[in-house]
């Protein structure tokens, strides 16, 4: 039988032990989010300035061993290498959730997966229809719109002051948690061009050792590096995109102290002590690094910016970001409101959900990826892809901006309310209770 409507609330405030960590977790995605923003200014400016072949140069400078196959220009070592540092966090964070985190239980966790999934069907259908006779392998970038970039997210809401709710904040980061290991499957299964199976069977091999150590909590930097370096050289050398290394590696660190035995009382594994230790690595180096190498694109090359806008692979960029990531995540927010007969918490409305909709139109980080991946870093497609990816997420981040400020006058008040509660709430998390050990 489902749930009564008094009994099942869409976006309630959850555990604030889960209210501290999110909260902390945002503090540091913000400060990262402000440095990509920088990464892509300074790369854009550069790319367009009388200077812009020393940029390309620069991009394009082959550097690392042939025999091993990493003969990477720079721009392939920022996607290749520098993200897998991305997806490893991104490995932690999605196994914290759903291990220790609210979202543990089922009845929590089906509205944010509801919701990732919707905001990538979606954006990828728009795509699609828009392409599907513009030939050159053109539908080859379906996968482009589909993700959410957190980090810029983030950095819109800090230009804003939009006092969010902890609900929506928590919302926010699971979708695009979720939404980075969807990307991450899609980039393995329908971007992996030639798989050679007895690279990625030797790379289970130092991933299989990783694991065994980090179960038993060894800390040794110098063994547990080497091992997930051989980890994602084996994986590169596989044919399977090097960041799916770093999704394998995080999710093999243990959460808790004992997941089979202790539950949540057992304390934390070391999944919290390497989150601490690489998000903000992944947050302040590794994406606006990754940033400034894709994101520089010359528009006076493209036969100018009208030009760029006009074409479908562009259009279908942006439409799908601004239009289709706001049908999807608030199409499939309301189905699991209308089918599990839940409502909305009591001071929220429908527009909140439009806000985040479009807020998760913000997608740059992995949808500069997989333009990469589907049409080559430098043709001209992938030029086309990344002011699609710009224009689009700008826009996305205007109407979010409008509709969250909108609400910004209560969003304010429910979030003085929060700090009260939380300032005389003394329940201990359970991360808390084992930093000692």
């Amino acid at each position: 039988m489902s749930p009564s409507t008094s009994d099942t609330r869409l976006f309630d405030r959850g555990s604030w032990p889960e209210a501290r960590r999110v909260a902390e977790v945002l503090r540091k995605e913000t400060v990262g989010g402000a440095l990509l923003l920088l990464a892509t200014v300074v790369a854009l400016v550069w790319a367009n300035s009388a200077w812009g072949d020393g940029y390309a140069d620069l991009r394009d400078t082959v550097v690392g061993p042939e025999a091993l196959k990493l003969d990477l220009t720079l721009g392939e070592w920022a996607a290749d290498g520098l993200l897998a540092i991305f997806f490893f966090v991104a490995g932690l964070e999605l196994k914290r959730e759903f291990v220790a985190g609210d979202l543990r239980d089922p009845r929590r966790a089906a509205l944010p997966v509801a919701a990732a999934v919707g905001g990538m069907v979606v954006p990828a259908l728009v795509f699609v229809v828009i392409n599907l006779n513009t030939g050159g392998g053109a539908l080859r970038g379906w996968a482009i719109p589909v993700a959410t970039d957190i980090a810029f997210a983030l950095a819109v809401l800090a230009v804003i002051s939009s006092h969010l709710p902890t609900a929506l904040r928590t919302f926010l980061l699971t979708l695009a948690v979720v939404d980075d290991l969807l990307a991450i499957i899609i980039i393995a299964v329908f971007f992996t061009s030639a798989l050679a199976v007895g690279w990625l069977l030797l790379a289970l091999v130092p991933l299989a050792a990783f694991a065994v150590l980090v179960q038993r909590r060894v800390r040794s930097w110098w063994l547990l590096l080497p091992l997930a370096a051989a980890t994602w050289t084996l994986v590169h050398a596989s044919g399977v995109h090097a960041t799916v290394a770093g999704v394998l590696l995080g999710f093999a660190v243990p959460v808790l102290r004992s997941e089979a035995a202790g539950g949540p009382a057992a304390g934390p594994g070391l999944a919290e002590h390497f989150e601490h230790r690489f998000r903000p690595l992944s947050a302040g180096v590794a994406v606006p690094v990754f940033a400034f190498f894709s994101a520089g694109v010359a528009v006076g090359g493209l036969s100018g910016l009208g030009d760029a806008l006009r074409d479908p692979i562009t259009l279908g960029i942006v439409l799908g970001l601004v239009v289709g990531k706001a049908v999807g995540v608030f199409g499939a927010t309301f189905l699991v409101a209308r089918f599990t007969r839940a409502e909305l918490d009591d001071h929220l409305s429908w527009f909140d959900v439009l806000g985040l909709g479009l807020l998760a139109g913000i997608g740059f980080t992995v949808s500069l990826l997989i333009g990469e991946l589907a049409f080559g870093l430098g043709s001209e497609q992938d030029d086309y892809v990344k002011v699609g990816v710009l224009t689009g997420s700008l826009l996305a981040a205007l109407l979010a901006t409008i509709v969250l400020r909108f609400r910004n006058r209560v969003y304010r008040r429910l979030h003085e309310a929060e700090t009260v509660d939380l300032d005389r709430n003394d329940i201990p998390d359970v991360y808390e209770r084992g930093r000692g050990d």
